[in-house]
């Protein structure tokens, strides 16, 4: 039997990964793993600017709450790894070269304004340059965890794996923002040229929570996929969420494709919000646990052309999920 197109891209996107039934638990399980961040010899910072090819690590970016991108990568064939960005008014890192591989990383406190009248200041953003984000913690920051590409002008891809991206009730004041308030917009939220070839995500064992709070924008989502690009997220866990997955259809800027397959939600107002007309959403053995009010809410009476949807199943608990991953069989 012939497969579609839309398929056919989402296998290719994976084709390098180990079965599952040949990994690990540990190479299964979802969100960070192992040490993150830097180590007590760390290099301490207030600013890096990247403009040469090469590994750059160990550094801990201390930013006293100054603005812009407080790590600035310019140069192609770029690795940072091992390092902590912290206590900014503006992104923790802009990514402005090709070929760059973020590893190991945490990225925090990045908080612009108030909460009353909160500013951006993403985790990582930049340009759509084959970037690789890979067993990085976000959190606690006043924009998106990631955004690519703000300025609308790059194409290329973007691959997130085993990153946990969440947000919650600040501990203690910080910046301008006060103790038990939590900021945030997206844990991803995609922005791409309105023409030209799609860009494309790719988004495997991450987990996505918190982004739940009134008032900061009118819906949060841990996924805000919209714009010119094919997504494809896979083995994924959220929880806590106003909406999971927030799928955009076509606008002047285009609309996502979009391929889920076996991630598991729980605790969120909404599962996957389809708007505008979304085309081309394709749902393999998606899990729900307790607390999902909404699987789904179909925005409009569409039509939602190319949608498929085969395998629901009733997810597994929470932790073992995260411990074993979305492939792996209960013991």
């Amino acid at each position: 039997m012939r497969r579609n197109t839309f398929w056919s891209f989402a296998l290719a996107c994976t084709a390098f990964v180990f079965p599952i039934e040949n990994r690990s638990a540990a190479e299964n399980a979802i969100g960070v793993r192992g040490q993150i961040g830097c180590n007590d010899s760390a290099k301490r910072v207030s600013r890096l600017i990247i403009t040469k090819p090469g590994v750059y690590e160990n550094y801990l970016v201390d930013s006293d709450w100054a603005g812009g991108n407080r790590v600035k990568i310019s140069a192609d064939n770029v690795t940072l790894r091992h390092c902590e960005i912290r206590n900014a008014t503006g992104n923790g890192i802009g990514v402005f070269g090709k070929n760059v591989v973020i590893e190991n990383c945490k990225i925090h406190h990045m908080l612009n304004g108030t909460y009353e009248q909160q500013a951006d200041a993403h985790g990582i953003t930049g340009g759509w340059n084959n970037v690789t984000i890979r067993n990085c913690e976000i959190y606690y920051v006043s924009g998106d965890a990631i955004q690519f590409d703000p300025d609308r002008r790059t194409n290329g891809r973007v691959v997130v794996e085993n990153c946990t991206l969440w947000t919650g009730p600040l501990p203690a004041d910080a910046g301008r923002f006060k103790k038990g308030q939590r900021p945030g917009e997206n844990a991803f939220d995609s922005k791409t040229p309105p023409k030209g070839p799609r860009c494309q995500l790719i988004m495997r064992r991450c987990v996505m929570y918190g982004w739940s709070q009134p008032g900061q924008i009118s819906l949060l989502a841990a996924l805000n996929l919209k714009e010119n690009v094919d997504a494809v997220i896979e083995e994924c866990l959220f929880r806590d969420n106003q909406v999971c997955f927030r799928l955009r259809g076509p606008t002047r800027r285009g609309g996502a494709h979009v391929t889920i397959d076996r991630c598991a939600l729980f605790d969120s107002d909404v599962g996957v919000r389809m708007e505008d007309k979304l085309r081309n959403l394709k749902i393999r053995d998606l899990a729900f646990g307790p607390g999902v009010k909404r699987k789904y809410h179909r925005v409009g009476s569409g039509p939602f052309p190319g949608y498929e949807n085969h395998g629901e199943t009733t997810a597994d608990s929470f932790d073992r999920l995260l411990k074993q991953g979305l492939g792996s069989k209960p013991k």
